[in-house]
């Protein structure tokens, strides 16, 4: 399990980002991050909306409630969502990579 780390701005995490992949999936651990597949290419912060996109349909959440808190140009990033619980965040991303195995 990636480190997750809880502050007043929410729950974040780290990410790197596979884009141009052919689906949008958690496919494992890089390191102490997630590794993300997501089918939109890295131009025009498309592959950062759909990152967005991912963790808010994951969490349940609105896309306002899911930021990039570092890495908005790289793979490497820093995933912040508002308004759930460190444990929550614990649960949906085991599941999520559960699904993948």
């Amino acid at each position: 399990m990636v480190p997750i780390k809880a502050s007043q701005c929410g729950i974040s995490f780290a990410v790197k980002v596979h884009p141009r992949a052919k689906g949008n999936a958690i496919t494992g651990v890089v390191g102490d991050a997630l590794k993300l597949s997501l089918t939109s290419p890295p131009v025009d912060g498309r592959a950062n909306a759909a990152c967005i996109d991912f963790f808010a349909e994951l969490f349940a959440v609105s896309r306002a409630s899911v930021t990039i808190a570092a890495g908005e140009t790289s793979r490497n990033k820093v995933v912040r969502v508002a308004g759930v619980s460190e444990e929550f965040i614990r649960q949906k991303l085991a599941a999520a990579q559960g699904d993948q195995h």
